[in-house]
Order: structure tokens, then C-alpha cells, then sequence
């Protein structure tokens, strides 16, 4: 967390997302993933498991 802001990995790119500005995101195992772009979250979205349990 950097101030109030805080930050996920997007799953994808290894990027810092903020949580509250993210345009991108998925829910996975009752978990949430936020992407630093559609892209990203279209990678995640067609092998969510791959992902997710590798970060």
C-alpha cells in the first residue's frame, strides 16, 4: 500500500495496479484480479487457474 492507495500484481505482467482506479478485473476462487489492461485480462480470462495460482 503507498498511502491510501492500494495495489494488486496484475497476474499477467507482473505490473502494480491500483485496486480503486483498475478498469480491469476478474474474480477467480472468491479472490479478484486486477489487469493494467484489457489484454492482460483477456490472457487471464482464457486460463484463469494457470494464473491464479501462480503469483
Amino acid at each position: 500500500m503507498i498511502g491510501d492507495r492500494k495495489l494488486a500484481k496484475d497476474p499477467i505482467c507482473g505490473m502494480q495496479v491500483d485496486e480503486k482506479k483498475a478498469k480491469f478485473r476478474s474474480e477467480h476462487g472468491g479472490q479478484t484480479f486486477y489487469f493494467c489492461s484489457a489484454q492482460c485480462k483477456n490472457t487471464f480470462d482464457k486460463d484463469p487457474h494457470k494464473y491464479a495460482h501462480s503469483h
